[in-house]
């Protein structure tokens, strides 16, 4: 692999991870409040 080929893998690499990473973080930060969330189908 050439060396540009590396430097746009990591950072390919990076801007998934880092957006999998953020996310969780924003999830573990500012969690779903369970009063927004609809109520279950009633069956019959």
């Amino acid at each position: 692999m050439t060396t540009t080929a590396i430097v746009m893998m990591i950072i390919a690499m990076v801007t998934v991870w880092g957006g999998l990473i953020a996310a969780i973080v924003n999830l573990a930060r500012h969690p779903e409040a369970a009063e927004t969330e609809p109520a279950p189908p009633v069956e019959l």
